[in-house]
């Protein structure tokens, strides 16, 4: 049923966030404790148990720290220092160790968690805090922006409604619906071929001794990401375009790929399977009046680098901490919301498209000698102390952390976008 919008004062009016994933979760939480009133919108009548990203980042697990939940995810969680590149064909290629920022964060590794565990986590704890009202089973449908407000329709069971907020934060992943009613594009491209996660509850350390928890390994036929989690191993690889669903997801050929990872008679047992659409793509803007976008919602990309997650988490810590200064501290909102949307478009570009970009294709690499230049250049960065250091800080995101900061007030913010650009130009220039 559809009515009159009727709303307390706008200064009183919550957040509305759409999407109830691990960003649009931490997002509300990160409201919800400074005392900001805010309703999710979670189209799923429960939380999502989605397996598909599994790796949190130092910087995250210290921005998850402050909501107060990173000490249950370690509890749960599995922490891996070590990973390795290696061919298919000739073994490791490099190593690198996540130990070696241990000066620089209190958790020098990547903890492997599956996301679906962290909201659950937060859902729990959404209840106990007065500010946070979720409701699942709610379709977002409509939006009209006014000038103190947003108006948004929903779809529930029991029909249409409305919503009144002061702001609207999509979090409702690539296709967001928040996305296309705020009227931006979704600018990049779609892998031809999609990738095919499954997970086996063998050990394949028992069957590949010297493999790491998290292993990339490169193959220009198939190749294939590898990796360990508190329930499972799972195995990432390209389904060729053209080949079909039933055939890709069939048993038996599930069990042909793992077979190829690892002989094991008798077979795997077989946890899951998904197969998705791989896409490298950035919203033509993180902001459109009262409206933002965080996590895929803004930008989506090769799960290869373990970095969409934990950047859509930064953009929502980041925002929240903005919000927190316009709610308390007299913060305008103009700049506030402008330096949101210009520094998260510059790091999904600069750091979580170019590095997943460039991850994909070194994994991919059909000409030998481009193969072996990689491969080359790996072996120098991980045998060089500062380079491997240097390796580890921007594939943990703690480099974007260092050089641009999460939820600075935008002075500084515009301070360090000029540096950036300077620093371009200087390059360029060199």
């Amino acid at each position: 049923m559809s009515g009159p919008v009727s709303a307390p004062a706008p200064s009183a009016l919550p957040v509305i966030v759409v999407g109830g994933g691990p960003v649009g979760m931490t997002f509300a939480t990160a409201l919800g404790q400074r005392g900001i009133p805010v309703v999710l919108v979670e189209a799923e009548p429960v939380a999502k148990t989605d397996w598909r990203a599994s790796t949190f980042h130092p910087p995250t697990l210290e921005l998850l720290r402050d909501i107060g939940v990173v000490d249950q995810m370690l509890a749960e969680g599995l922490a891996v220092p070590r990973y390795q590149y290696r061919d298919r064909r000739a073994g490791v290629v490099a190593e690198f160790d996540f130990g070696v920022l241990a000066g620089e964060t209190p958790y020098p590794y990547r903890l492997q968690l599956n996301q679906q565990h962290l909201v659950r986590m937060l859902v729990e704890r959404s209840a106990t805090v007065e500010a946070i009202r979720l409701e699942f089973g709610c379709r977002l449908t409509g939006l009209v922006q006014r000038d103190d407000r947003v108006e948004v329709t929903v779809r529930t069971g029991d029909g249409e409604r409305r919503l009144a907020g002061s702001y609207l934060v999509g979090a409702d992943g690539a296709s967001s619906t928040a996305r296309n009613l705020l009227g931006t594009g979704f600018e990049g491209f779609t892998y031809p071929e999609r990738f095919l996660i499954v997970s086996t509850s063998v050990d394949m350390r028992e069957l590949l001794p010297d493999i790491a928890d998290v292993n990339y390994i490169a193959d220009p036929d198939e190749w294939l990401f590898l990796l360990h989690t508190p329930e499972s191993w799972r195995a990432v690889y390209p389904v060729p375009a053209g080949r079909d669903r039933e055939e890709a997801t069939d048993p038996a050929d599930l069990q042909r790929h793992l077979q190829g990872i690892a002989p094991l008679p008798g077979g795997y047992p077989i946890i899951d399977s998904q197969l998705y659409n791989v896409n490298q793509r950035v919203a033509g803007a993180f902001r459109v009046g009262r409206g933002m976008l965080i996590g895929d919602a803004a930008h989506i990309n090769s799960p290869l680098g373990g970095v969409g997650l934990n950047s859509g988490i930064h953009d929502a810590i980041d925002l929240a901490r903005r919000f927190g200064r316009i709610w308390f501290d007299g913060a305008a909102p103009e700049a506030e919301l402008d330096a949101f949307a210009a520094l998260r478009r510059r790091v999904a570009v600069e750091y979580v498209q170019a590095d997943t970009k460039r991850n994909t294709e070194r994994l991919s690499e059909r000409d030998e000698t481009r193969r072996a230049e990689h491969h080359a250049r790996l072996r120098a960065i991980a045998g060089d102390p500062e380079q491997a250091r240097a390796w580890c800080r921007r594939a943990s995101l703690l480099e974007s952390v260092q050089r641009f900061g999460v939820g600075l007030p935008p002075a500084e913010v515009a301070g360090r976008l000029a540096a950036a650009a300077a620093g371009s130009r200087g390059n360029v220039a060199g």
